[in-house]
């Protein structure tokens, strides 16, 4: 047995404990404030640390790490600024329930909290985590750091999951600390349906004849249970963050064309929907005025979510997997179900998969290209762009429940980030798929930097970088509300070949729509970090104009 240390610093505790969660990667920008930590991650050499360009980056590849993953996502800053450039990010999590733990210093103790104008002191920087995030502590000794840490994972797990931040002054990472004997986590106990209610359910759904599924980001752990659903007949759609979780090949999946005219009226010929871990976000029901089957019944781990946005007939609280899977039990050859229901959904499908295409103009060829290219093995990393508004968001067909990656809170500039988070994740997880980010030329600017952070990983991703040298939502609703002024849109972008080139990044122009295959052939064959621009320009406009959110009239 190797002899372990009779004392570690509390800095070589918070690795030791992550490495007992499971993570394999962590992100984050070194300072004078965090090296405690840092330097056990190098000492240890357990966990990989990937050094960002800003805390923001770090933040969202922690963010995509623990998406992708299932594990918990794991970001360290330094403590005021570096702290406060996190903060974007962590509302970006919060807003996705990411499972995350930010870690991040504070000065010496000593000084902290005593408005002595100390170099460094943020002295409300607990209560701006607390702001940004689901929970946020402070550390104050050596011999609760453990147990601070253990309730973080936990909270952090805990419906509905989030960010949770730990401030620790740089005195006490440093501090000395006798080894625990047992450094493990908590127990995650996922919460338990309540059997009676389970039946209740049952009882509810068992005359069902056309049910339908609607899959939120909660239930990307229950692909086994939901797919019991679809053998006994049921059809399935799924929110924007619940991609992939049924296959979007499986004949019972609308994927999530969940807003679409077709869709709605497949709704109205159906008589129940069970809505799983999702909240019926505003742009995905038209602002909750879309019109879901009449009988509607919901699941969520979090008791919050009942009668949120819509009202639900009934409600059981509890994990996805397990109540499912109980439901399911009681229902599996009980129900008789259309058995057009299937052909029905696929045919609504094909409906508002046309009405998509036909507002796409000639980037219809390049999402085609792109999903024949890129095949079903891909993570789908989207930034918040017009493209991905447009198309990005059910197209390509995704296969697992958790390939797709997107700024879901609504702030541009995450995607690269988020595409590196992943990269890494399937890189230390042996996971052998591809990771492919849609960006706009704004977003991208934003973080730009964190191309810089992919080289030195030699993280393997494609970015397809959609540049029309303008904020193009924008302007679109400048064109649509305010006559046509337009003002601040207009963006001075770099010459993204030489930019790339000075980098060592493989690149490649898509000057017109004939050579997208020859182009994404090649990008999809080139090694490390590649950028493959759209030039817009050249291209033209979409067939339609987007405007902002789709909104139903009264």
């Amino acid at each position: 047995m190797t002899n372990q240390p009779a004392h570690i610093t509390v800095g070589e505790l918070a690795a030791r404990f992550l490495e007992l969660c499971g993570v394999k990667a962590a992100f984050g920008v070194i300072s004078i404030h965090n090296m405690p930590i840092l330097d056990a991650f190098n000492t240890r050499q357990k966990i990989r640390f990937v050094s960002s360009r800003g805390e923001a980056g770090a933040c969202n590849m922690a963010d995509a790490y623990a998406r992708v993953t299932g594990r918990l996502g794991v970001c360290v800053t330094s403590t005021g600024t570096g702290a406060g450039n996190a903060a974007g990010a962590l509302i970006e999590a919060l807003t996705a329930g990411t499972p995350m733990l930010h870690l991040t210093g504070q000065i010496e103790s000593d000084y902290l909290d005593r408005d002595l104008g100390f170099i460094h002191e943020a002295p409300q920087q607990l209560a701006m985590l607390q702001a940004v995030g689901k929970a946020a502590f402070r550390i104050r000794n050596a011999e609760t750091a453990l147990a601070t840490l253990r309730e973080a994972h936990r909270l952090a797990f805990t419906a509905p999951c989030g960010p949770v931040s730990i401030e620790i002054p740089i005195d006490i990472q440093a501090s000395l600390m006798d080894l625990p004997a047992d450094l493990a986590p908590l127990a995650l106990q996922p919460v338990q349906p309540d059997a009676a209610q389970v039946a209740a359910l049952a009882a509810y759904l068992k005359t069902a004849k056309r049910p339908l599924l609607w899959l939120g980001g909660g239930a990307r752990g229950a692909r086994a249970a939901a797919q019991r659903f679809v053998d006994m007949g049921w059809g399935v759609v799924t929110s924007v963050q619940g991609r992939g979780i049924i296959s979007e090949d499986n004949p019972a999946s609308l994927g999530s064309y969940n807003l679409q005219k077709p869709a709605e009226d497949l709704y109205q010929s159906c008589d129940a929907m069970l809505a799983v871990g999702t909240r019926l976000r505003s742009n995905e029901t038209l602002r909750y005025k879309l019109k879901l089957p009449k009988a509607l019944y919901r699941i969520d781990a979090n008791a919050m979510a009942h009668n949120r946005a819509y009202r639900s007939d009934y409600f059981v609280q509890g994990d996805a997997a397990a109540t499912l899977n109980a439901l399911a039990d009681i229902l599996e050859g009980q129900m008789q179900i259309d058995k057009a229901l299937h052909a029905d959904v696929q045919a609504a499908r094909a409906q508002a998969a046309k009405a998509v295409d036909a507002t796409l103009g000639a980037y219809l060829t390049l999402k085609n290209a792109l999903e024949k290219q890129a095949g079903p093995d891909i993570w789908w990393v989207r930034d918040i762009t017009l493209s991905n508004t447009m198309w990005g968001n059910r197209a390509p067909r995704l296969n697992h429940p958790r390939a797709g990656v997107h700024a879901l809170g609504g702030g541009i500039g995450q995607g690269l980030a988020m595409a590196i988070g992943t990269s890494i994740a399937d890189a230390e997880h042996g996971l052998k798929r591809k990771t492919v980010a849609l960006a706009g030329d704004g977003g991208f600017m934003l973080n730009v930097g964190e191309l810089a952070c992919a080289v030195q990983e030699r993280a393997q991703l494609v970015v397809i970088l959609m540049n029309d040298a303008r904020y193009g939502v924008i302007k679109n609703i400048q064109d649509d509300i305010y006559g046509g002024r337009h003002c601040y849109v207009d963006l001075h972008t770099p010459d993204f070949a030489a930019f790339c080139t000075s980098l060592q990044v493989a690149y490649f122009k898509l000057k017109e729509p004939a050579q997208t295959a020859d182009v994404l052939s090649q990008a999809f064959a080139a090694s490390g970090p590649v950028v493959v621009e759209v030039d817009m320009q050249s291209w033209g406009p979409f067939a339609v104009k987007f405007a902002g959110p789709i909104l139903k009239k009264d």
